[in-house]
């Protein structure tokens, strides 16, 4: 039985993926988070009780093994700390990695930079080292659209420059993608690295755009429109990406035997390393998103229109051109789909 580790799974995409793997009972799965306070604690709580595991009491360190899924077990542990994770990598002996576990947000890198750099690349070494001393088969992580930073060209490709970030939390996940095609090269590491784009859906967390625009809308305040609603975005809806996440898992990244220094692209390499774009290839305007929310709900937001904000890029549109090719695959739900499918949850869950 292909055991995955799966870092990150008391958080949004992570309780996705690992809820996708789980009903197929041929992967034994390990869930890893160390739980912070980042946002609302007991969200997290409720995702992994959704999973059978009652992690109000345990310990750093300690692991727990499903009450609903014979294949499941969680460890809970912060991933800086170096030689536990990677003696934990080791004596497991994992086939597969997927690292989704990081400090993620665009505006509070700007407040909090230390967190991105413990999180987003201490964490980050630890996995690579992990996983190079237990030769896993592949190494799956999250990157994000914002890397393309200043670069405008639309629709946005791998194959395009990311040398120009807007955020810290930009230039960590560039970093990754460094740090990864590295061990590709040196260990022969099979690494593939996904950029994500604007993902929403059931369980997302409470900092992003459509939970803070629901509860405005159901309790009569105005909502933050910035760009004058004008931003453009390329959302996706999260099981969508954790289906990707399924396919590409199985597929590790292999050496591109012609691969040529002199007329080299930065999505592929002469090591076994790939970078995808995860999107829905479809941008839309913010307005029509929030018209989207405000069908769902049923009610008409109060919209207070403002200037950008520092770090935000204007428009991200996904070329996903290459991911379709490679696995088959191509999220397809609509924003109209997703945002009924978040405030159907929103609505049950906070109304308990």
């Amino acid at each position: 039985m292909p055991k995955i580790l799966i870092t990150g799974s008391a958080g949004f995409i992570g309780f996705h993926v690992v809820t996708e793997f789980l009903f197929d009972e041929s992967f034994q799965i390990f869930g890893l988070d160390v739980i912070n306070d980042y946002y609302d604690i007991e969200l997290k709580y409720k995702r992994l009780d959704y999973h059978g595991i009652n992690a109000r009491d345990m310990q750093n360190g300690e692991t727990l093994k499903s009450l609903k899924f014979s294949n499941y077990y969680f460890l809970k542990a912060d991933l800086v700390e170096y030689d536990f994770i990677v003696d934990f990598m080791v004596k497991e002996k994992f086939d597969y990695v997927i690292h989704l576990a990081a400090q993620a947000g665009v505006r509070y890198s700007i407040d909090n930079p230390r967190a991105y750099l413990k999180s987003n690349i201490d964490g980050f070494l630890s996995i690579l080292e992990g996983s190079r001393f237990s030769n896993i088969k592949h190494l799956i992580y999250a990157s994000t659209s914002s890397v393309y930073g200043l670069n405008t060209k639309l629709p946005l490709s791998e194959k395009q420059s990311t040398q120009h970030p807007m955020s810290l939390y930009a230039a960590t996940k560039k970093s990754n993608e460094l740090m990864a095609h590295t061990y590709s090269h040196l260990f022969r590491l099979p690494t593939t690295g996904l950029r994500f784009f604007t993902v929403y859906g059931p369980w997302g967390r409470p900092d992003m755009a459509l939970f803070l625009f629901a509860d405005a809308i159901i309790n009569d305040r105005p909502i933050n429109v910035f760009n004058q609603g004008e931003m453009i975005r390329d959302f996706t809806f999260v099981e969508d990406i954790a289906k990707a996440i399924r396919k590409i898992t199985v597929k590790p990244a292999l050496e591109e035997k012609d691969w040529d220094s002199r007329i080299a692209e930065p999505d592929n390499s002469s090591a076994p390393y790939k970078i995808f774009n995860i999107g829905n290839n479809n941008p839309i305007k913010l307005d029509f998103y929030i018209s989207a929310l405000e069908k769902a709900i049923g009610k008409v937001a109060i919209k207070n229109y403002m200037e950008m904000q520092p770090g935000d890029v204007p428009a991200t549109h996904a070329d996903t051109t290459s991911l379709e090719n490679y696995i088959h695959y191509k999220p397809k739900t609509t924003v109209e789909e997703g945002v009924n499918s978040f405030f159907s949850w929103f609505n049950s869950y906070y109304s308990k």
